[in-house]
């Protein structure tokens, strides 16, 4: 059903996420002003009803006031974005970054909109290439008058309170059950998104390594060989299982407590290819992992599982190797200990 209540919406980043979400928005009955660098993808949205703009100006100049930006945008692109925007805007609109920024730049960019009256929101959003069907996972941070009068854009684009089983000893009102919360002051938002991130670094690296496990559980059987630098595997027999991996992530989406939609996914990425020939390895990181350490550290609360996950990812991409290297070297040099070019 059609919002009761339709707005406009200027979005700048047409990327996955940012197009997705004009998709939603105007599903809903909200009428959407679009900017990308890529023209093509400006020009799919306008086949689709969004209106084009051609320029960041002509976006605004497109709006009608008070104005409503959202920027779904890398974080590197976001402060050369707003410096471009703040001379366009007038008081009284708004700017929402929804993507991953670091949330102490949304501190420091509200309080250089301020003086202006240009009201500045971070929105952590969550729900990558599927948040157009299931709706996105908002985290909203930014002044209470602000987020109130966006909030049919928020409705929209959350998933909506039929979206999990209702939690049974909540009784609180609010707007969390419906899949979006406005966390509190400038940054709240971007550093519950952040800290959601770090948490699926850990997930996910949980059950990588778990499935991993269960792969080479048939260790046994393969011959190894023996030598003084092969550590080796005294109880062969008890490894000894070739258990299909991909049907262990099948199994485990039905009643099992880490059944998860990580689990789904990887059970269906698995279907289609046991082996994920496709795939290096390598992991990247686009920086809310790091912050979520950092934050940790400051905070002096242990996170032993997602300071693990992200050094992970490090090691992923051969950011350990010079490291590996000299451990070779030091074990060459104290014991004699001959290097071996290949795997076990």
């Amino acid at each position: 059903m059609a919002t009761d209540t339709p707005m406009q919406l200027g979005m700048i980043g047409l990327g996955r996420m940012g197009a997705n979400l004009v998709r939603r928005l105007m599903r809903d009955g909200h009428r959407c002003v679009v900017y990308d660098v890529n023209e093509s993808s400006v020009r799919e949205l306008e086949s689709e009803g969004a209106v084009a703009a051609g320029s960041l100006r002509d976006l605004v100049a497109k709006l009608e006031r008070p104005r409503v930006v959202w920027l779904m945008l890398p974080a590197a692109v976001v402060q050369p974005t707003l410096d471009q925007l703040t001379d366009l805007l007038a008081p009284d609109d708004a700017i929402i970054d929804g993507g991953n920024s670091y949330y102490r730049d949304d501190i420091t960019r509200a309080a250089q909109l301020a003086p202006r009256r240009i009201h500045y929101l971070d929105c952590g959003t969550s729900g990558g290439v599927w948040g157009l069907e299931r709706g996105y996972c908002l985290m909203i941070g930014g002044e209470p008058e602000s987020v109130a009068r966006l909030d049919p854009l928020f409705r929209t684009i959350a998933p909506g309170a039929g979206s999990a089983e209702p939690t049974p000893s909540r009784h609180a009102d609010g707007t969390a059950p419906d899949g979006y919360l406005h966390c509190g002051p400038s940054g709240a938002g971007h550093f519950v998104k952040m800290v959601h991130n770090g948490v699926e670094y850990g997930m996910m690296a949980a059950i990588a390594e778990g499935l991993s496990i269960i792969e080479h559980a048939d260790a046994g059987l393969r011959k190894r060989t023996a030598d003084a630098e092969t550590a080796p595997l005294r109880e062969p027999e008890a490894y000894q299982y070739e258990i299909d991996a991909g049907e262990v992530a099948e199994v485990w989406r039905r009643g099992s407590v880490v059944g998860s939609w990580l689990v789904d996914l990887t059970a269906d990425a698995l279907a289609r290819s046991p082996k994920l020939e496709e795939f290096t390895g390598r992991v990247s990181d686009s920086g809310e992992g790091r912050w979520t350490v950092l934050a940790a550290v400051e905070e002096g609360v242990p996170a032993a599982v997602i300071s693990t996950a992200l050094t992970d990812r490090f090691q992923s991409r051969g950011l350990g190797e010079f490291a590996d290297r000299v451990l070779s070297a030091m074990r060459s040099e104290f014991g004699g200990h001959a290097e071996k070019r290949s795997r076990p």
